[in-house]
């Protein structure tokens, strides 16, 4: 049973989801549990369940912090600007999206699991960071490219959106990757999250 006030209890949660951000950076999704995680709080196993039922809870809080912070830089984007060309706004959102690897790591996994698996408390906080971010990419498209159409804006967003869960795979290869490519004989011209996420920006926006 969770004690303390919202604060306390947030305070504690951020806790525990920091330590899964730490441990995420050198271990799987698979092999971290929530006693690795107990292992560099200041909690127990049996006290991170009064904060999180489930792993997937924890990680699904992380991935909502990172489109928070995601939001926060596509923001300043809308805030700081008075007008973009769309080879400029390619080019700010391609930086934002270089800035986040975590997301895009997070992107990659699966997802499904990871929301079937979290109580709809999570889900819907979650979901409201997403949101977040679909509507400021639609304020930027309005702003910034308003000859675009509600239709046109709309398809921009169903492909960038899905585009996105890509970028990570295709960008952090390991050596032993790269090796297995060249064995098999695969020429493959490998990118930065920056160039790829400004090129398939610059042929959805149609510069």
């Amino acid at each position: 049973m969770r004690k303390g006030t919202q604060e306390q209890i947030a305070r504690k949660r951020e806790e525990i989801i920091n330590a899964c951000e730490q441990l995420y950076q050198t271990m799987s999704f698979r092999e971290i549990t929530l006693k690795e995680i107990g292992k560099i709080t200041s909690f127990s196993r049996p006290t991170i369940y009064n904060y999180f039922e489930t792993k997937e809870e924890i990680f699904l809080s992380l991935f909502k912090r990172e489109y928070d912070l995601w939001n926060e830089q596509l923001t300043a984007i809308l805030d700081q600007n008075e007008r973009l060309t769309k080879a400029q706004l390619a080019d700010q959102i391609a930086k934002s999206l270089s800035e986040r690897q975590q997301l895009l790591k997070l992107l990659s996994m699966n997802n499904f699991d990871m929301e079937a698996n979290s109580r709809q408390e999570f889900l819907t906080m979650f979901k409201e960071s997403y949101g977040g971010s679909l509507r400021r990419i639609q304020m930027l498209l309005e702003k910034f490219c308003p000859e675009m159409s509600a239709g046109d804006i709309q398809n921009f967003i169903y492909i960038f959106f899905p585009f996105m869960f890509g970028i990570y795979p295709y960008t952090a290869v390991t050596d032993k990757q790269k090796a297995a490519m060249k064995d098999a004989g695969i020429d493959y011209v490998y990118q930065t999250v920056y160039q790829l996420s400004y090129k398939g920006l610059i042929r959805l926006l149609g510069e």
